[in-house]
């Protein structure tokens, strides 16, 4: 630790002593004492019980956006006393009447009211899609700013929410469809992909497009193949997007495409309905990549 000391023009030795009860630092020859005072990096306390932790902690808990307070709420209690217990003068006790009103109204405005529905529809989905606290935290603040922005006028406070987390997933690298997060959050899919367009033009986000490989363990684990044809079907995504075949397509799609091929080539019997019920693209889609990926790279996949 870097600690700069005043010294005596008379002082030739730099012997720094720590005093942990006072928190100084000084110097031992000359006594010159540090202005700034140590930090204690050490934990609060030691030996405490859960409970016994909590009630003498210092610190109060932490400050998340997916609040409506973000954590920092007020407390005024309805008691017209102070600490010691007296009563409060004339003039106090209007102080606070005034503070409490004006304390109950900041929380039941339209703002505090848009907040508390979209950040507990927040937590539903979080759970249902078992979205990181990470992705949580960014679609709060993405709200909070399209709040701020005046964009929540005459518009679905679910649908609008929806969005936010589907662009949080595409920014934090999340693999969640549309259709997943629609599902979550009980809206219809058209309207959360126009919403989505709305808000990204709006904010001026573009994110980039999910890869194909993030999707195919998800497939794999559903119908239950091997991890041979697991790793095949990394293998044929990876070619595909060397060979740019993967371009502007449904990552869904392509991954369910090379899930289907890797099972054929392996022999595994897996049908094209199954891989249709999870992945969410139909059969006649998933057909249609399977050729275009035999077509143009079925020569580097066979050898």
């Amino acid at each position: 630790m870097l600690v700069e000391l005043v010294h005596q023009k008379n002082c030739k030795k730099f012997s720094i002593v720590t005093d942990y009860d006072t928190g100084e630092v000084a110097c031992s020859n000359c006594g010159a004492v540090s202005l700034e005072k140590i930090v204690d990096a050490g934990p609060e306390s030691t030996g405490l019980s859960g409970e016994d932790y909590q009630s003498s902690s210092r610190v109060g808990r932490k400050i998340s956006l997916k609040m409506i307070d973000m954590g920092l709420s007020t407390i005024i209690e309805a008691k017209d006393r102070d600490a010691t217990g007296k009563s409060l003068s004339h003039e106090n006790k209007r102080m606070f009447y005034r503070l409490r009103m004006w304390d109950r109204n900041s929380r039941s405005a339209n703002t505090t009211k848009s907040f508390q529905k979209a950040f507990t529809m927040l937590d539903g989905i979080s759970s249902k899609l078992v979205l990181p606290e990470s992705v949580a935290e960014e679609a709060a603040y993405l709200f909070r700013k399209i709040s701020a922005k005046k964009m929540l006028a005459g518009r679905s406070t679910a649908g609008i929410l929806c969005a936010t987390v589907y662009i949080a997933c595409r920014l934090t690298n999340t693999p969640r469809t549309l259709q997943d997060i629609a599902d979550a959050g009980n809206i219809k899919k058209k309207n959360l992909q126009r919403i989505y367009r709305y808000l990204a033009k709006e904010l001026e986000i573009y994110p980039k497009v999910f890869s194909p490989k993030e999707f195919i363990s998800r497939i794999s684990t559903a119908v239950e193949i091997s991890e041979k044809t697991e790793r095949l079907a990394f293998k044929i995504i990876g070619i595909a997007n060397k060979n740019n075949v993967s371009t502007s397509k449904n990552p869904m799609a392509m991954a369910a495409a090379a899930v289907h091929l890797a099972s054929v080539l392996n022999k595994e019997k897996v049908s094209q309905t199954r891989i249709s019920e999870v992945s969410g693209i139909s059969a006649v889609t998933i057909r249609d990549r399977t050729k275009e990926i035999k077509n143009k790279i079925g020569g580097e996949i066979s050898g």
